[in-house]
């Protein structure tokens, strides 16, 4: 089947490299040169992430001095999906992310907001913020959550970390809300992803570390897909 293949889709965080420490992150061994190996196969490429604790432009400025050949341009992630929307549907987001990607939503009204937006918020998951998150939504008479993601856990260099769909449901549960997801496993985000690349489903491939929302998602649009035994895998 793999002859089929025109396009690879990537996961990034677990996949290429291990984030946290000093240096920003830790590249798996080999992964840098396989994405050389992939662009220099003629095969279309497109980095698909779940990343939220940083801009596009601040998170690939990272992968590169880490020897990726990597582009923003190249980079399908949930932030500039959601600001998309945001703007369409007239939303005035409050927002509960990592300090780091709230330049992401500058041009957007955050004057008082209908609808809350979660992210990967790291240090930020306080019970302050949670709790203000949680206000919001239940004094609106139809709450609107937007979550960019709902991935369980991913791993540092130090060890395994809560992921934002652990929040999403704490807020989900309190406000008895559902969350609209912008990111991976949600189809819409994989299917801009495939646009992008300009490649059918049924001749792309994704590979990523999340049995759930890499290779579940993947699959559930129509894509084969492959999990790899680095970051989260057990």
């Amino acid at each position: 089947w793999s002859r089929a293949v025109r396009g690879v889709l990537l996961d990034i965080s677990g996949v290429l490299y291990d984030s946290g420490g000093d240096g920003g992150g830790t590249p798996i061994a080999g992964s840098a040169e396989a994405v050389r190996r992939i662009k220099a196969s003629g095969l279309k490429l497109r980095f698909c992430t779940n990343e939220t604790q940083a801009t596009r432009e601040k998170f690939v400025k990272k992968l590169q001095g880490l020897g990726f050949d990597i582009s923003v341009a190249e980079v399908t992630a949930p932030a500039p999906a959601a600001c998309r929307i945001l703007k369409e549907r007239g939303l005035r987001p409050h927002l509960l992310v990592h300090n780091d990607l709230v330049p992401e939503f500058a041009e957007l009204d955050k004057a008082n907001p209908n609808c809350v937006v979660i992210g990967d918020a790291a240090e930020n998951f306080t019970y302050a913020n949670l709790n203000e998150a949680f206000r919001v939504l239940i004094g609106m008479e139809k709450p609107v959550l937007i979550s960019l993601g709902r991935g369980r856990y991913y791993k540092e260099t130090d060890g395994l970390k809560l992921d934002v769909g652990a929040y999403m449901k704490a807020l989900e549960y309190a406000c008895d809300v559902e969350a609209e997801v912008v990111g991976k496993p949600a189809k819409p985000f994989f299917e801009s992803a495939l646009a992008e690349m300009g490649v059918p489903a049924q001749q792309a491939i994704m590979i990523g570390d999340d049995i759930v929302n890499d290779v579940g998602g993947a699959q559930q649009c129509g894509m084969r897909a492959v999990q790899v035994r680095t970051g989260k895998y057990r």
